[in-house]
């Protein structure tokens, strides 16, 4: 809900799940919200940006969170150091 002046003035704003799309509850204790440097490719050095992902505790309840990171890193087009 928004005032007069377009402000959001809602209590509660509850988040949605990165992978897939379920709303995040308040009880869920097992989710987690990741921010995701992004990083020069040339330099390796922090470029002030980052990316946030939420994921739900039934992602990382089925052991998928892993997965499900490493698939939104590639297809949201972050570029973050990753070492091999």
């Amino acid at each position: 809900m928004q005032n007069e002046a377009g402000e959001n003035v809602e209590m509660y704003i509850p988040r949605k799940c990165s992978w897939t799309s379920r709303i995040i509850s308040a009880k869920d204790h097992g989710s987690v919200q990741l921010n995701v440097a992004n990083v020069d490719p040339i330099t390796g050095l922090y470029t002030g940006e980052s990316k946030a992902f939420a994921l739900a505790g039934y992602v990382r309840n089925k052991s998928e969170g892993d997965m499900a990171l490493t698939d939104l890193v590639a297809k949201n087009d972050v570029k973050a150091l990753i070492v091999e």
